[in-house]
């Protein structure tokens, strides 16, 4: 059985996706049998036989340089690029947390490590019909730790504190921050970082600059965070 880490990030567009290839890269490279995985995924593209591609997760694979199967990373796609709840509605697809979760126990049965990616903030509403699914009840039926992706400039401070505060309020673990778009030398940057942190009591695990590779980040430490 493998074990098991959620990427989550403090709203839409802050590189969650990018830092999980990273991530997956990183295992992949170390050897390790390394998965991904997204519940849901919107604003994706249709190919010409009406086939929809579910962008994050090929980016992952492309990246992590994977072998596992696109169909196996997202079991539900959706064209609209708008929030999964409400795509599933306008698309008449909606999530079911059971067939989530067993797509899920499935990839862990046949890998080392899996790391799952949030859609957008960790708010985000799969959901929202006659029921309501959270990512936070993705979260704590596998009872997984969190990895949380901030951008390193204006604003972060607010929407890191904000986002543990919502975490800690659902008893969802947090095992570090991962700044991204970071620059060396920015003072901004280095104050978000260290403010961050003093708030939080969270530790920043790496800060990921433009054009990275590579995680700057020991891969025993990182194999440490999934649980």
């Amino acid at each position: 059985m493998s074990q098991n880490l959620f990427v989550t990030g403090t709203g839409t567009d802050v590189g969650k996706t990018y830092v999980t290839g990273l991530i997956v890269k990183k295992l992949a490279q170390s050897g390790k049998k390394a998965a991904y995985y997204k519940a849901a995924m919107s604003g994706n593209e249709r190919q010409p036989n009406g086939e929809l591609i579910p962008n994050d997760a090929l980016h992952v694979k492309t990246i992590a340089q994977i072998s596992q199967p696109l169909k196996k990373m997202c079991p539900y796609v959706y064209e609209t690029a708008v929030s999964p709840h409400l795509a599933s509605k306008m698309e008449g697809n909606p999530v079911e947390l059971e067939q989530v979760l067993e797509k899920l126990d499935d990839l862990c049965g046949q890998y080392d490590y899996v790391t799952v990616e949030g859609s957008g903030g960790i708010v985000c509403p799969l959901r929202y019909d006659t029921q309501e699914i959270f990512l936070k009840d993705l979260i704590t039926a596998r009872k997984m730790g969190c990895l949380i992706v901030a951008h390193a400039g204006l604003g972060t401070i607010n929407a890191v504190v904000l986002t543990v505060e919502y975490m800690k309020s659902n008893q969802i673990p947090i095992q570090g921050i991962i700044l991204n778009q970071y620059e060396q030398g920015n003072p901004l940057h280095e104050d978000n970082q260290f403010m961050c942190e003093w708030m939080t009591g969270i530790p920043v695990l790496a800060c990921v600059k433009n054009g990275d590779t590579e995680l700057e980040l020991p891969v025993e430490q990182l194999q440490s965070l999934y649980e």
